[in-house]
C-alpha cells in the first residue's frame, strides 16, 4: 500500500547469549546464520512470509551479517579456526563497543565457502541481501559469492551497508569499490552533511554540494539507498516536527537519484527512536498518516 518493490527483513536468525545486550540482544549478534529465530517462527512459516510478499509483486531481501557473529555461534564452536584472535589467542573484534560479538577472519579460505553456500541455501528462498557492514568484509569474497549466488537467484539483489572505519586504521573498502558487487550503497558518505543540516550545525547549501558531488565520485549508474531515517538513527520527524516540512523533506529524498528506504514506521511519522536491544514498538507513536503522500511520491518518481 505504501508502493514498495522490496521488502527488507533484518536478521532472521536466532541470537546469541552470551554478552547480550539489553533484554532480546541485538539482532546483529548472530548465533546461527542457518536458522530461523524461534521467537519469529519456523522455517516454513518464513517460507509462508516470502510467498505472500511474491504473490503481492513484490520481493524480499534479508539481512546478512557476515563480519561478526555472537561469541556463542554455531561456527565458534564448530569452527574456532574461523576468527579474528588477540595477542592471548583469544576471539576478539575491531570496535570495542560491539561487546556482544566477535570478528570472522576472511584470510580463512574455508569461510568463504561456508559462507558462500549459506547465501545460496538462502538465495533458494529470497531475492537478495542487506549486507552488514560490507566494507569491512573482503571485497573479492563479495564477487565470488556475488557470482556464485547468480547460479541459484538470477538477478539476486545486493545492496551494502558501509561503515567507514578506516579512520581506525582498519582495512576497508570504498563506497565507489563496492559497486564491483553490489546494486546499491547505503547513503552514510554524506549522512553526517545531512544530519549536520537537521541539526542546525551545518548550511542547506553545504548539504546539497555534498549530494552533488556524489555524481563526480561514483561509475556511471550508480544506486544510493536513500532515507531519512533506519534503525541506527534518530526518526526524521525528531529534528522536522513539522508535518508539511516533513513532507518537503520526504519528498525530496523521493526524487534524489537512487532508491528510497521506508524504515518501519515512517508513514505515521513517529518521533521516538526505537531500541535494538528490548522489545519496543515502531508503531506505536503515530502522529499522522502519510500513506497516501508516500504511495504518490513513488508514483511520480515512476513517472
Amino acid at each position: 500500500g505504501l508502493g514498495a518493490d522490496i521488502i527488507w527483513l533484518m536478521p532472521i536468525h536466532p541470537i546469541g547469549s552470551e554478552g547480550r545486550k539489553g533484554t532480546l540482544g541485538s539482532p546483529y549478534a548472530i548465533q546461527d546464520y542457518r536458522g530461523i529465530n524461534p521467537e519469529y517462527g519456523t522455517r516454513e512459516d518464513f517460507i509462508h512470509l516470502v510467498d505472500a510478499i511474491h504473490a503481492r509483486g513484490m520481493k524480499c531481501i534479508i539481512d546478512v551479517v557476515y563480519n561478526h557473529t555472537s561469541p556463542d555461534s554455531v561456527l565458534a564452536h564448530t569452527h574456532p579456526e574461523y576468527f579474528l584472535r588477540d595477542a592471548e589467542g583469544r576471539p576478539t573484534r575491531k570496535v570495542a563497543d560491539w561487546w556482544d560479538v566477535v570478528d570472522l577472519d576472511y584470510s580463512n579460505r574455508d569461510l568463504w565457502n561456508y559462507q558462500i553456500d549459506t547465501l545460496k541455501q538462502w538465495a533458494a528462498i529470497v531475492d537478495g541481501f542487506r549486507c552488514d557492514v560490507a566494507s569491512s568484509v573482503p571485497l573479492d569474497f563479495w564477487c565470488k559469492a556475488r557470482r556464485q549466488v547468480e547460479t541459484v537467484r538470477p538477478g539476486c539483489i545486493w545492496l551494502a551497508y558501509v561503515l567507514g572505519m578506516r579512520r581506525t586504521g582498519a582495512a576497508c573498502a570504498t563506497d565507489t569499490e563496492l559497486y564491483r558487487a553490489f546494486d546499491m550503497t547505503y547513503d552514510y558518505d554524506i549522512w553526517p552533511f545531512y544530519e549536520g543540516f537537521l541539526k542546525g550545525d551545518l548550511s542547506l547549501r553545504t548539504y546539497t554540494d555534498i549530494l552533488n558531488y556524489q555524481e563526480l565520485t561514483y561509475p556511471s549508474g550508480f544506486i544510493k539507498m536513500r532515507c531519512g531515517e533506519n534503525h541506527d538513527t534518530p526518526r526524521l520527524a525528531h529534528w522536522i516536527q513539522d508535518e508539511r516540512r516533513l513532507r518537503h523533506w520526504l519528498a525530496f529524498l523521493y526524487f534524489c537519484r537512487g532508491s528510497m528506504l521506508l524504515y518501519g514506521g515512517t508513514e505515521f511519522a513517529p518521533r521516538r527512536q526505537v531500541g535494538l536491544f528490548d522489545a519496543d514498538d515502531n508503531f506505536g507513536d503515530k502522529r499522522s498518516d502519510l500513506s497516501d503522500f508516500l504511495r504518490r511520491c513513488k508514483a511520480m518518481k515512476l513517472e
